[in-house]
């Protein structure tokens, strides 16, 4: 709701004489809260209602956050707009602990996400990861009761409903590399409507589309939901202070869940020509970094995950 509530806000603010009306509706992703996503169908589950609507012309966008949408998307629909990223890190909350290194042995760590899961282990074998699902509330509210030593959630979701206060650590990326498009909001609608599509301009980020594009490429290539141990980061460096060139550096991950493997690759490009060649050489880049992470075994490990599911 937050984050329809600020795109309703903003688009307000561009255009006055517009009137934004906010249709709501609670999707299956919301409703089965006893059983990890992956199980049920991975974070899809958040969108397909949605996604519907724009179909029935209840609804002429839909805003979500860019983690929870599937690399495919369906007949007739697109991302007309990735908004500008807000922070991509993992947040660390605790009510007796300052950040991650300071958890005794065996300590209990809750989190919905296979992707967090192999990373925190790869870098503390010896804690207990627990599974824990529902929204912010409800998962600080089973910290609070005791059910977890700490509990593992997206920065950027904790500063949006403003609860930054509770964020004790926000995750080094080295330890917790993000997942594909964390902390960024994406507006979906129809491929046809060109006049919202024109309306949604002014909220487009060049940069955010080009990073977050190379992102989405590689976990198109290694075939990942969005509930698989795929993490992918891409930052955009100037290449110097006097140039205007840009680097475009992308890292990608896949783990196993209990954290015995984890597999790195990144690759890093120089930017050329316009936007659209940007974000062409950007998806690219996405796939040359999977082919990396295959070529190390990353096919395998999904697949255990898969077959496991």
């Amino acid at each position: 709701m937050w984050q329809a509530e600020h795109i309703k806000s903003r688009l307000e603010s561009l255009y006055p004489e517009l009137e934004v009306n906010l249709v709501t509706m609670v999707t299956q992703g919301d409703k089965i809260l006893d059983t990890p996503l992956a199980k049920i169908g991975g974070k899809g589950l958040f969108v397909k209602e949605l996604e519907q609507a724009l179909y029935d012309g209840r609804a002429d966008i839909a805003v979500h956050s860019l983690k929870d949408v599937p690399m495919q998307l369906p007949e007739g629909l697109i991302l007309g707009t990735y908004c500008k990223r807000e922070a991509p890190t993992d947040a660390f909350v605790s009510n007796s602990y300052d950040k991650l290194e300071d958890l005794p042995q065996g300590a209990v760590v809750g989190t919905a996400s296979l992707r967090r899961q192999c990373q925190i282990k790869a870098y503390r074998p010896d804690l207990q990861i627990k599974s824990l699902r529902g929204n912010v509330q409800t998962r600080l509210a089973k910290l609070d009761a005791g059910e977890y030593d700490a509990i593992i959630l997206a920065t950027s979701g904790l500063k949006r409903v403003e609860l930054s206060e509770r964020i004790k650590q926000e995750i080094d990326i080295d330890i917790s590399l993000p997942a594909v498009g964390q902390g960024a909001l994406a507006i979906e609608c129809r491929a046809d409507d060109e006049a919202v599509l024109a309306l949604l301009k002014p909220l487009n980020d060049g940069q955010a589309r080009i990073r977050l594009k190379a992102e989405r490429a590689l976990n198109r290539r290694l075939e990942g939901g969005c509930q698989v141990p795929i993490a992918a980061f891409a930052v955009i460096e100037k290449d110097s202070e006097q140039s205007h060139d840009k680097t475009l550096w992308l890292r990608g991950r896949v783990g196993s869940e209990d954290g015995t493997t984890l597999l790195k690759a990144d690759k890093r490009i120089k930017l050329t020509g316009d936007q659209a060649a940007r974000e062409a050489q950007a998806e690219q880049l996405g796939i040359e970094v999977a082919d990396k992470l295959l070529s190390l075994g990353a096919d395998g490990i999904l697949a255990a995950i898969y077959k496991k599911d």
